[in-house]
């Protein structure tokens, strides 16, 4: 028995540190700010890159893990990949956050539809979706929440 477990793959969930510090978020404008330090100010207007950051309950940042990164015009976004780093970290609450490189800061409609199956996905394991947000490289934002859409 004991030569079984010893071939079974152990899974782990890795911190490293960072120049980025924890804080709290308490806004949008808070989690805007934070979120625009872990995009690339080279690649924010050339190609699409989806991260998230990770809550506890005072919504004290945990950390963050950047999730995808596509093309001009798109991403994938692997819901599974969130959640399962979202349990190791054994997380409160969410918030995803991706760029537009056109300027458009509006939601499409996949973006739309991305965060309601992860808002649903998320509360089956008593996780929060706080907020999704959507960066410009010209440095505006579009809020989920703000706007009433979560």
């Amino acid at each position: 028995m004991k030569e079984y477990l010893t071939n079974i793959p152990e899974l782990t969930l890795k911190y490293k540190s960072g120049d980025i510090k924890k804080v709290q978020i308490k806004s949008s404008k808070d989690a805007a700010d934070y979120m625009r330090l872990m995009f690339d100010e080279d690649t924010i207007e050339v190609c699409e890159s989806v991260v998230v950051v990770y809550l506890n309950r005072k919504n004290n940042s945990i950390g963050w893990f950047k999730v995808s990164q596509g093309g001009i015009s798109g991403t994938v976004i692997d819901v599974r990949l969130v959640l399962a780093t979202a349990l190791k970290c054994l997380a409160s609450g969410m918030i995803m956050c991706h760029n537009h490189p056109s300027g458009n800061a509006e939601p499409s409609d996949a973006d739309i539809r991305i965060t309601q199956k992860l808002k649903d996905s998320a509360a089956l394991m008593d996780i929060q979706l706080l907020d999704h947000l959507i960066l410009t490289p010209e440095g505006e934002h579009y809020s989920f929440g703000d706007e009433g859409r979560l």
